[in-house]
C-alpha cells in the first residue's frame, strides 16, 4: 500500500463515531419530516444515492481534507459521482488520495487476497515483462516462476507482440478464479519453461523472504517487507524469530508502498528494541479544523515478540518505497543510525484514515506525520545515503543484487561502495526511469495493484 493509515483500532473508532453521529442526525431529520408541520423542507435525498454520496463526500472534504483551505472552488451539484468530485478537489501536491469500493478494501487490506496467478511484474521500454516477486503458495510459485524471470509467451503468443498490439492484459485473462493460461518464461540463465497456470485466490504474504548472511565476520539479518496490512504483524514475527542474534539488519522496502502505520511501528520497534520503546515514534498532525485530534504515537511492539535491540539499521529503497515505509526511516532516525541504500523514496509524509461512505472507502489525505524532532514534509522523497539500482539478477538475497552488495560494502568498510558499472544484461532488468515504461514512483495504491496478476 502506498498509503499511511493509523492503526486499525483508531480507524474503527473514528469511523464508528461518525457513523453513530450520522445515524442520529438521520433519525432526527426523519422525525422532523413526520411532524404535523407542512413546512417546505425540500426533497429528501437518499444518502447512498449518487447525489447523496456527492453531498456527503463534499462536506467530508471541506472538514477533513488536509489541504481543505486550498481546494479549488467547485459546485458539487455539477458532479455525478464522488470519483469525479475527488479529482476536481485535490490540490496539485496530492498524488495520493483515492477511493475504493468496500469490497476492494476488504479484499486487499483485511483479507489480504486477490484472484490471480500470484506474481508482480515490470514492463521495460522495449516491451518486455520481468517478474518482481512471487507470492508464497501461489500458482506462480508452484509452477516455479521466480523473481527476475522474464515472461516471454502467453498461450504461445509473444509477450512483446501482445503488448505492442495492446492485448497483454486480455491475454492474461480476467481477475477471477478458474481462468487458465499457458505461460512461458525464461530464467536468468536463459532456460525456458512452459506450464499451464490457473488463477486461484492468492494470499498476499507481506514478508517475501528472510535470510541470514555472514558478512565480514558478522551475522547479518535480511528480510523483504512488501506491505503493511492486517497479516503483517504475524509475518514480522515469523521473520524476526529467524533473525534472533544478528548483529546487523537489512530491511528491504524497495517495493513497499505503505499501509497500516502500526506495523511500520512494530517493524521499527522489533529492530531497535529497548533503544526506542516508549519514545516518540511519530506525531500525527491534522488540519486546523481538527487540530484537537493531533496526537503522538510511541514506539511499541504491538503484535511483536522478538526484538533485536540494534543501534543501526539498513533500509533498501526505490521510488516505490512509500508512506509507512518512509515512516520507518524518518521515525528511527533520531534514535539509531539509519543507512538508506538505493534510490530516493516516493515522498509521502502524509496519510489517510479511510472514511466509509455507503459502499465505498474514501482514502483522502487528512493528516501529516513528523518525527520526534519535527522532521517531515519530505515531498521530494528521502534521499539514500548510498545509491544503488534495483537490478533483477536472481531471487531475493542473491549475492549479485547491487542493493545488497552496497549494504554489504557499507557493513564491511563503513562507507558507500564506489560506483559500479552496470552490464548490458543488468541494464535490461534495472528498475530505473530510463529503462521502465511505467514510472517507478507510485501515485495511488490501485495503480500498484495493476502490476500484480
Amino acid at each position: 500500500m502506498n498509503t499511511s493509515i493509523i492503526n486499525i483500532e483508531i480507524i474503527l473508532m473514528k469511523t464508528s463515531a461518525k457513523l453513530v453521529l450520522t445515524s442520529l442526525a438521520s433519525c432526527l431529520a426523519l422525525a422532523g419530516c413526520g411532524s404535523d408541520s407542512d413546512a417546505n423542507v425540500g426533497p429528501i435525498v437518499d444518502q447512498c444515492s449518487a447525489r447523496g454520496q456527492v453531498g456527503t463526500f463534499y462536506e467530508y472534504m471541506q472538514d477533513d481534507y488536509l489541504w481543505n483551505e486550498d481546494m479549488p472552488s467547485v459546485n458539487p451539484d455539477n458532479y455525478n459521482n464522488i470519483y469525479d468530485l475527488l479529482e476536481a478537489l485535490v490540490v496539485p501536491e496530492d498524488r495520493y488520495s483515492f477511493i475504493l469500493t468496500e469490497e476492494e478494501y476488504q479484499s486487499r487490506f483485511v483479507d489480504a487476497e486477490y484472484a490471480g496467478f500470484g506474481f508482480s511484474s515490470r514492463l521495460t521500454l522495449d516491451d518486455r515483462i520481468f517478474i518482481n516477486y512471487v507470492y508464497a503458495g501461489s500458482p506462480a510459485e508452484i509452477a516455479g516462476i521466480k523473481r527476475s524471470d522474464e515472461l516471454t509467451h502467453i498461450d504461445g503468443e509473444s509477450v512483446q507482440t501482445l503488448i505492442q498490439e495492446n492485448r497483454y492484459q486480455e491475454a492474461l485473462g480476467g481477475s477471477e478464479t478458474g481462468v487458465s493460461v499457458e505461460l512461458t518464461w525464461r530464467d536468468v540463465d536463459g532456460i525456458s519453461y512452459t506450464d499451464v497456470l490457473t488463477k486461484e485466490i492468492v494470499e498476499t504474504n507481506t514478508v517475501l523472504a528472510t535470510e541470514r548472511f555472514l558478512i565480514d565476520g558478522k551475522e547479518v539479518g535480511y528480510y523483504v517487507l512488501n506491505s503493511f496490512i492486517n497479516r503483517t504483524g504475524d509475518d514480522l514475527n515469523s521473520a524476526y524469530d529467524q533473525l534472533v542474534g544478528v548483529e546487523e539488519l537489512v530491511i528491504d522496502l524497495r517495493y513497499n508502498g505503505g499501509g497500516l502505520t502500526r506495523y511500520a511501528n512494530q517493524a521499527s520497534t522489533q529492530a531497535a528494541g529497548d533503544t526506542v520503546i516508549g519514545e516518540v515514534f511519530t506525531k500525527y498532525l491534522f488540519n486546523a479544523n481538527n487540530s484537537e485530534s493531533n496526537f503522538i504515537e510511541q514506539f511499541q511492539l504491538y503484535d511483536g515478540i522478538q526484538q533485536l535491540n540494534l543501534n543501526r539499521v539498513y533500509i533498501l529503497t526505490t521510488g516505490a518505497s512509500c508512506s509507512s515505509s518512509e515512516l520507518i526511516i524518518n521515525s528511527l532516525d533520531p534514535y539509531v543510525e539509519v543507512v538508506v541504500i538505493g534510490q530516493p523514496t516516493c515522498g509521502k509524509p502524509v496519510g489517510q484514515i479511510p472514511e466509509l461512505i455507503c459502499d465505498k472507502r474514501a482514502f483522502v489525505v487528512n493528516f501529516e506525520t513528523v518525527n520526534a524532532i519535527d522532521e517531515g514534509r519530505y515531498y521530494d522523497g528521502l534521499a539514500p545515503n548510498c545509491s544503488a539500482d534495483d537490478v533483477l539478477v536472481g531471487d531475493w538475497g542473491d549475492q549479485n543484487d547491487p542493493m545488497l552488495q552496497a549494504a554489504a560494502y557499507h557493513i564491511t568498510f563503513g562507507q558507500c561502495q564506489p560506483t559500479a558499472t552496470t552490464s548490458d544484461k543488468d541494464t535490461v532488468r534495472s528498475l530505473s526511469g530510463s529503462q521502465l515504461k511505467e514510472q517507478s514512483r507510485p501515485t495511488k495504491l490501485p495503480d500498484l495493484w495493476r502490476q500484480e496478476h
